[in-house]
């Protein structure tokens, strides 16, 4: 665990992190000059230092940050994306390093962003993907970063979208997305992800709480982990059944999840399941679905950042004038609170 404000060193990969607090996350390193061309030609030359610096502007919301996302832009859109969700303990973890050396073995550029929870205290990163991962601290075709969520509710740090354009514009031929793990409300990676993972495991009664948590709905494919535990079967079966009811992979051409049964920690059923998510990319491609999505991923980025924006300037009118005399107005039933909030976002 890191305190808040500290710097993790930086390993072969320059995968250093840096923890600010909440109250550091605006523009506290854009006191520095920042060459951005410089950095982006970098970056997509692999040098994995300037990948390192970029991501790290974006965390901090550096003011630099509007020159960064339109110096990367033309090199975006390549990369294939898959996220990695599900109940903590169902080995995310260990079937991201899985992944990462399949698809390592076909010569691909791998790019993941683990988003680990952050500190109650520190507000900093655990790191406890980092550790998992050292497999790949010395390999130059794989870039690990780790995220704290710092609080942003749906499992991903609120600087994912555009570390992910990052690692794309850098070279990435596929960014695994691992996310926090914090059970049911974890359906914002659907969001983000070409092709998203739920993960279960035997045991713990996955199949019946995905079921309840609606993750079934925006699953791609059902990998059923530690398939070599008592119980495997019966969480197939409840999956197999939780489907047979229905929903929206029901609708005609729609993709419907298939299950896939995998021991990451021996390296058992991860090619099936590399072979699978291929599948799914070709399936992307010819239904017309793919870009669907990514135009839904855009049009959610734009409207995080617009709202970022108006909260920004919300807090700058926060016990203002106006706004006291608004709100004396609503207490006094001069006005309503709808009239109120027009008033204000006119002046705003």
């Amino acid at each position: 665990m890191t305190p808040e404000g500290s710097v993790v060193p930086a390993d072969p990969l320059g995968t250093a992190v840096r923890t600010p607090g909440p109250a550091a996350l605006r523009g506290r390193r854009g006191r520095r000059a920042v060459d951005v061309p410089d950095l982006v030609a970098r970056a997509r030359d692999g040098e994995a230092r300037a990948v390192a610096r970029l991501i790290t502007l974006v965390e901090d919301a550096s003011p630099a940050l509007r020159e960064v996302a339109a110096a990367l832009a033309p090199h975006t859109g390549r990369a294939q994306v898959v996220g990695l969700t599900g109940s903590p303990g169902v080995g995310k973890s260990t079937t991201t390093t899985a992944l990462v050396r399949a698809y390592r073995a076909r010569g691909l550029r791998v790019g993941v962003l683990a988003v680990d929870p952050s500190s109650p205290f520190s507000g900093g990163a655990l790191l406890g993907d980092r550790v998992r991962m050292q497999d790949h601290a010395g390999d130059e075709g794989v870039y690990i970063r780790s995220m704290a969520s710092r609080g942003h509710l749906g499992g991903l740090a609120w600087a994912t979208p555009q570390a992910l354009r990052v690692l794309d514009a850098s070279g990435c031929d596929v960014v695994l997305v691992e996310t926090v793990g914090v059970g049911q409300s974890e359906l914002e990676v659907a969001s983000l992800a070409d092709t998203t993972l739920v993960l279960l495991a035997p045991g713990m009664g996955d199949g019946i709480q995905a079921a309840k948590a609606g993750i079934l709905e925006v699953a791609d494919v059902l990998v059923v982990n530690k398939a070599d535990r008592d119980g495997a079967d019966q969480t197939v079966r409840d999956l197999r059944y939780t489907l047979s009811l229905g929903g929206r992979h029901d609708l005609p051409g729609a993709w419907r999840p298939p299950i896939r049964r995998t021991v990451a920690a021996s390296g058992t059923g991860i090619e099936a399941l590399v072979e699978t998510i291929g599948e799914h990319r070709a399936w992307l491609g010819s239904s017309g679905e793919g870009h669907r999505r990514r135009v839904v991923r855009a049009a959610r980025e734009i409207e995080a950042i617009a709202l970022a924006g108006l909260r920004e300037r919300m807090g700058d009118v926060r016990g203002s004038a106006a706004l006291v005399t608004l709100a004396e107005q609503v207490v006094a039933g001069e006005s309503d609170p709808f009239r109120a909030a027009a008033l204000l976002l006119e002046q705003l």
